[in-house]
């Protein structure tokens, strides 16, 4: 990325963060920080306002408001997922959402669940790849089909004995929360792969925080990734 293309990013992102109301110009009672009202991303094509719920009488429903499930599968996950990665907040995410939405392509923000939990609602701006997609041999996924992954959607190239990661671009993993383990496998296998630890980013908070802080969600499938 050249200097003035970094300089453009650097200043249509400042542009997107502000404490602009709402649509109709009203000035909103709950902000995402003191001088953050809203936050617009893209979402297939089409430009999406994030911001909090107003109801400020809003409590959680439904597969988020529960506090239990069966563990084994769905065991709290540690605060750091593997060394070297960084975990992340909201705030973190509406960042690198924000650096995706002006132009940066060595960014993905990726939801990881597989396509009925994304159907209910997802982040806005975020790419769905499954996480089972990623996991050669689970659910018809190959070898072919995690190259092209690794290669087409991730930024990696294959070097004869493996993947070479040096170009891959910076991905920043959620699923559905402190006790969901399909983003963490994936950042595991990937850093198993040799996957930089400084380019996987990890949302542990996933749905249940970003619904539980009442931030717009989309219910409607993420886009499929498109290869470059």
């Amino acid at each position: 990325m050249t200097g003035n293309q970094t300089r453009a990013i650097a200043m249509l992102t400042f542009g997107l963060l502000s404490s602009a109301p709402a649509f109709g110009g009203e000035q909103l009672a709950v902000n995402i920080t003191p001088e953050l009202g809203t936050v617009e991303v893209m979402h297939a094509g089409q430009k999406v306002l994030i911001q909090r719920n107003q109801d400020q009488e809003a409590v959680l429903r439904g597969e988020y408001a529960r506090t239990s499930r069966p563990c084994p599968p769905s065991c709290i996950q540690p605060g750091t997922i593997a060394p070297g990665v960084e975990t992340v907040g909201e705030l973190e995410v509406l960042e690198y959402l924000q650096r995706v939405s002006a132009g940066d392509d060595s960014v993905l923000v990726i939801d990881s669940r597989t396509p009925d939990w994304v159907a209910n609602g997802t982040i806005p701006g975020a790419v769905n790849i499954p996480w089972n997609t990623l996991m050669e041999g689970l659910d018809g996924a190959d070898a072919f089909s995690v190259a092209e992954i690794l290669v087409n959607r991730f930024g990696a190239k294959e070097d004869g004995t493996g993947f070479d990661f040096s170009a891959a671009k910076t991905l920043v993993m959620f699923c559905n929360g402190m006790w969901c383990r399909q983003s963490p496998t994936n950042i595991r296998l990937l850093v198993g792969m040799g996957y930089p630890p400084g380019k996987l980013k990890w949302y542990r908070g996933g749905m249940q925080d970003w619904a539980m802080l009442g931030l717009t969600t989309l219910k409607m499938p993420v886009p499929p990734l498109a290869a470059n």
